[in-house]
C-alpha cells in the first residue's frame, strides 16, 4: 500500500459515510411514514396502487404472514422472468432477434435475479432482448434489491418494539422502499452515468468498419455443413476476412444504476463494469462504488434511529467499516505485490524485485490496482458481485480476500438488506457468547436472546456454509462438475469453491476459469441461490416475531453494552471466528495451496 492507494481508500471511506448518515435519516422518515415526500406527494399514488392490488395499507402482518407475503410475491416474479428468457423470441423489443433461452439456463437466470444474486453463465448482449433486460431483470433488481430492506426493517421492528404481534406490512415497505428510495436515486445515478459516456437507447447493434482487414483461414464445408476434404484427406482451407464489428447498443445507463444501488450485479454486457460502455470513466467507476455500499452503510443509520440508540447503529457501521479497510489493504497489496515468478535480474543475474507495476492482468488501465481492489472488495464485501475486473486473473491472496468476505456472509456492509439482517444475528451470536462466558443472560437492544432465537441464529448461521461446501463437494467428486474446470490443480478447485460460495450468499461474481453454462451448474447454483436466500430469510423474519412479542427490559449495570469499541471488537470476533472455523479447510486447500505453490516459484 502506497500514499496513493492510501489517499483513495480513505476519500473513498470518507465520501461513502458522509452520504450514508443523510441517507439513512431520509430512510428512516420514509420507512416510518413521517417523511414529506410520503405525506403529502407519495400518498394519493400509494393509496391508487394499494386499491388496484387489494392491499389494506392499514392492516400490520405477523411474521409468518410476513413471510409467506415475500416468498410467494418472488416465486410470482421468477416465474415472470423464466417467462420472459422462454418467450423472448415472440416479443416486441428484440431488434437482435435473439431466441429462447435454454430452460435450464432460464431456470438459473430467474432464480438469480429474484434472489439478488444476478449469477450470469450467458453473454448478456447476445443473449437477452431489450425486453427482457428492462421488464424482466431490471425490474427484479428493484424488487429483489426492495425486499432484503424490507427483511432487515422488519427484524428492526422487532428490537424496537415490545409486547407486539406483528413487524409491519410487507406490501407497505415494498412500495415505499421502491417508490421514495431505490427509484429516485437510481434515476439520478443513471443520469450521471449518462453524462460520463454510459449508453442508454433502444437502437439496433451497430456494425463498424475496423482499423485493420484480419485475414484468416477455415475449413471449406460442404452443402452439410462437413469439411471438405482433398485427394489426401486434408481438409481444404478458404480465406475468410474480417472488416466489420459488431457494436451492442441498448438501454444500459438505467440498468446500470439500480445493477449497482441494489447491490444486483448483472450487467448488460459480459465484460460487466470492466465495459467501457458500462462504466467509461474513473469517476464513474467511483459513483458505482458509491452506489453499492451507500444503502448498507445507511441502513445502519436507519437501525440506530429506530431502536432509539443511534449509537447502536453507530457501532455496526463502525465494525463494518474497520473490517472493509483492513480487507481493502489485503487486496490491494497483494495485487500490487504481484507475482514473484516475474522478476527483473540484476547484471549479475540475481533475482530483484517482484512484478513491475503490480499484478495488472486483467484489469482496466483506467482505473489501476487501487480502484480495481476498492472495488472487488466493495462487490463481495456487498452481495453485488459487479466487476470492473476479472477475479480470475488475481493473485491467490488477492482471490482470497473476496472469496472469503462472501463466505463470512457478506456482512461487512453486505447487499441492502441482506448485510445488516446478517450482522444482526452475529450480534446476537456474540451477545449470547459473551452472556455465557460471565454467566448472565445474554440481552441485546433490550431484548433478551432466549433458546428459540438462537436456534434461528443456528440456522442462518450454518445454511450457507451447508450449501456451500456440499455443493463444492459435489461439484468437484462429479465429472459434471470438473468438466468445467478449465485450470487443474488448487485454482480449479477454487473456481468451483466461490462458484458455490457465490451463489449460496447470494453474490453473482466469479472465477471466470470456471465454465458453468452446463445444466448441472444450472440447476445447483439455481437451487444454492434459492435457499441461501429465503432460507436465510425465513428464520430472519421468525427472529423479528419473537423479539417484537418480548418486553424490553432496562440497562443494568450487569447488561453489556453493545455500543462501544468493547462490543464492536467482539462483534468482528465472531464473525471471523466462526467463517475460520467453517472455511479454512476449504480455504486451504484452495487459495492458501496455491500462494504457498506461487511462492515457492511452481
Amino acid at each position: 500500500m502506497n500514499s496513493n492507494n492510501l489517499f483513495q481508500l480513505g476519500l473513498y471511506i470518507v465520501v461513502l459515510i458522509a452520504l450514508a448518515i443523510p441517507l439513512g435519516r431520509y430512510m428512516t422518515s420514509v420507512l416510518d411514514g413521517s417523511s414529506f415526500v410520503v405525506r403529502r406527494i407519495g400518498r394519493p399514488i400509494e393509496a391508487v396502487l394499494y386499491k388496484v392490488a387489494g392491499v389494506d395499507a392499514k392492516t400490520e402482518m405477523s411474521w409468518k404472514h410476513y413471510a409467506f407475503a415475500v416468498i410467494a410475491f418472488n416465486a410470482l416474479g421468477a416465474l415472470a422472468v423464466y417467462g420472459f428468457m422462454r418467450l423472448q423470441q415472440f416479443l416486441p423489443a428484440n431488434p437482435q432477434s435473439f431466441g429462447p433461452m435454454t430452460p435450464d439456463a432460464a431456470f438459473n437466470t430467474a432464480v438469480s435475479f429474484v434472489t439478488n444474486t444476478n449469477w450470469q453463465d450467458y453473454t448478456p448482449e447476445s443473449t437477452a432482448s431489450y425486453l427482457s433486460q428492462m421488464a424482466g431483470l431490471t425490474v427484479q433488481n428493484f424488487l429483489s434489491a426492495a425486499t432484503g430492506i424490507a427483511v432487515v426493517v422488519a427484524l428492526i421492528r422487532g428490537f424496537a418494539r415490545h409486547t407486539a404481534t406483528t413487524i409491519g406490512n410487507f406490501w407497505v415497505d415494498l412500495t415505499r422502499i421502491t417508490l421514495y428510495i431505490l427509484a429516485p436515486i437510481a434515476t439520478v445515478i443513471a443520469l450521471v452515468f449518462v453524462s460520463q459516456g454510459v449508453i442508454q437507447n433502444f437502437e439496433s447493434y451497430k456494425d463498424v468498419a475496423t482499423v485493420q482487414v484480419t485475414t484468416y483461414q477455415t475449413p471449406k464445408l460442404d452443402a452439410q455443413g462437413n469439411p471438405v476434404k482433398d485427394a489426401k484427406g486434408v481438409a481444404v482451407m478458404v480465406d475468410n476476412k474480417a472488416d466489420k464489428q459488431t457494436i451492442a447498443m441498448g438501454p444500459v445507463a438505467s440498468q446500470e444504476a439500480i445493477k449497482m444501488l441494489g447491490t444486483n450485479g448483472g450487467g448488460f454486457f459480459n465484460a460487466n463494469s470492466a465495459h467501457p460502455y458500462e462504466n467509461p470513466t474513473p469517476f464513474s467507476n467511483f459513483v458505482q462504488m458509491i452506489a453499492m455500499l451507500v444503502i448498507p452503510a445507511a441502513l445502519c443509520v436507519v437501525f440506530g434511529q429506530m431502536v432509539g440508540d443511534k449509537r447502536q447503529g453507530f457501532a455496526i457501521l463502525a465494525a463494518m467499516t474497520i473490517a472493509f479497510s483492513v480487507a481493502c489493504w489485503g487486496e490491494i497489496s497483494a495485487e500490487q505485490s504481484g507475482n514473484p515468478l516475474f522478476t527483473s535480474l540484476h547484471v549479475d543475474q540475481s533475482a530483484s524485485a517482484t512484478q513491475s507495476g503490480g499484478n495488472t492482468e486483467g484489469k482496466e488501465t483506467r482505473f489501476g490496482i487501487a480502484q480495481s481492489g476498492i472495488f472487488t472488495v466493495a462487490t463481495t464485501a456487498a452481495s453485488c458481485g459487479a466487476v470492473n475486473n476479472t477475479h480470475d486473473s488475481l493473485t491467490p491472496m488477492g482471490g482470497f480476500v473476496p472469496l472469503l468476505l462472501i463466505q463470512l456472509g457478506e456482512v461487512i456492509f453486505g447487499g441492502v438488506g441482506s448485510g445488516l439482517y446478517g450482522m444482526l444475528v452475529f450480534a446476537m451470536l456474540a451477545v449470547f457468547v459473551a452472556g455465557l462466558m460471565i454467566g448472565r443472560t445474554p440481552e441485546y437492544i433490550g431484548k433478551k436472546i432466549e433458546s428459540y432465537e438462537m436456534k434461528m441464529v443456528a440456522i442462518v448461521v450454518l445454511l450457507t456454509p451447508f450449501l456451500v461446501l456440499l455443493g463444492a463437494s459435489i461439484g468437484v467428486m462429479s465429472a459434471a462438475g470438473t468438466a468445467g474446470i478449465s485450470n487443474p490443480g488448487p485454482h480449479g478447485f477454487s473456481e468451483i469453491l466461490y462458484a458455490y460460495s457465490s451463489a449460496a450468499n447470494n453474490n453473482g461474481s466469479a472465477f471466470a476459469g470456471l465454465t458453468v453454462s452446463t445444466p448441472f451448474y444450472n440447476i445447483t447454483l439455481g437451487i444454492a441461490m434459492w435457499f441461501g436466500r429465503f432460507g436465510s430469510i425465513i428464520p430472519v423474519l421468525a427472529i423479528a416475531g419473537a423479539l417484537a412479542r418480548k418486553k424490553r427490559i432496562a440497562t443494568t449495570a450487569g447488561s453489556l453494552p453493545t455500543h462501544g469499541p468493547l462490543f464492536v471488537v467482539l462483534l468482528l470476533g465472531t464473525v471471523v471466528l466462526v467463517g475460520a472455523l467453517t472455511y479454512v479447510p476449504a480455504l486451504a486447500l484452495g487459495p492458501v495451496v496455491e500462494h504457498l505453490m506461487m511462492i515457492s516459484g511452481k
